[in-house]
């Protein structure tokens, strides 16, 4: 198990975990604690229950006590802002989602309260898994590029791969490294831990952690001249209005959606605007099977397959 994970789990989940199958225990994705129901561990898409002599382990009010004083290092009100989002991200770039009692204030999220169910989302940065799409993404310069995909299907692990590529730049096919601004609003991308990317991304990536994508985005291009803006999952109008700013100041936009095609997100009322005006040069559609980050479609603002990916 990743040490950064393991420090924040009870020595009986510990062990527990290191009983498993070498195999599913090589490839975990997530490992969930609900209070009083049984850990449950995601690994490659499936879920599996390890037990404890011979009897499925079930999460206990300590175990889940153990966890959170881990996260917060026993200072909860020091971790207001990450209680508000609803996770906290962990020294590696894992980020471990929460749910409990949402407090509220003046009709918004303020923060949550007696936290009941903790999800560990493994960190793995999937480094060169972008690389196949280069030919179709990189002609003489950067395609403006949506990938689109249902939940866990790999986005954000071939957006943030694709971050990489284009910050450090390919010297053998002639593709220059050039400045990449980041808006991480969930802190997916970078997995930034006290505004410190804790994955590889390059010499020149500026990030904005925890920054609504529509400010940040805007933020980014008065401040920081990216040539190529990369941020994940749009979807809100603001959202939308930044990306077209963001394009007629001839800054290039790399993004995700969710989706399973192209027209199954043209059709949402919010992102109309962007394929009205033929906004993404590049429409990457994902599936998953065995594994995610499968590309089920490569297609350009018109529509036409672009056949293979090489």
């Amino acid at each position: 198990m990743i040490h950064e994970i393991s420090s924040v789990l009870p020595h009986s989940i510990r062990q527990v975990l290191k009983q498993m199958d070498r195999t599913v225990f090589s490839t975990i994705e997530e490992i969930r604690l609900r209070m009083n129901k049984p850990l449950e561990v995601i690994s490659a898409g499936l879920p599996y229950y390890p037990r404890q002599q011979d009897r499925v382990y079930v999460v206990s009010a300590d175990d889940a006590k153990f966890v959170m004083n881990q996260l917060s290092q026993y200072s909860i009100y020091a971790f207001e802002e990450e209680l508000r989002r609803g996770f906290i991200t962990i020294t590696g770039g894992h980020r471990v989602g929460l749910a409990g009692k949402v407090i509220l204030e003046k009709g918004s999220v303020k923060t949550l309260r007696d936290i009941s169910s903790f999800n560990i989302r493994v960190a793995r940065q999937a480094i060169g898994s972008a690389e196949p799409l280069l030919s179709k993404l990189y002609q003489g310069r950067w395609c403006n590029t949506i990938l689109i995909g249902p939940p866990q299907t790999g986005k954000t692990t071939l957006l943030r791969d694709l971050a990489r590529i284009i910050s450090q730049g390919i010297e053998k096919r002639h593709i220059p490294a050039l400045k990449v601004g980041i808006v991480d609003e969930r802190s997916e991308i970078a997995a930034s831990l006290r505004g410190v990317p804790q994955l590889e991304l390059g010499a020149r990536v500026d990030v904005l952690d925890g920054c609504p994508k529509a400010e940040g985005m805007m933020m980014l291009i008065r401040s920081m001249s990216p040539d190529v803006l990369i941020v994940d999952e749009i979807g809100r109008e603001e959202d939308v209005i930044a990306v077209q700013e963001a394009l007629h100041a001839g800054v290039k936009v790399m993004t995700t959606a969710h989706g399973y095609s192209m027209e199954d997100v043209e059709k949402r009322p919010t992102l109309k605007p962007l394929f009205e005006m033929s906004a993404f040069e590049r429409c990457i559609e994902l599936t998953r099977t065995q594994k995610p980050g499968e590309i089920k479609r490569i297609r350009n603002q018109y529509k036409k397959d672009l056949v293979s990916v090489t």
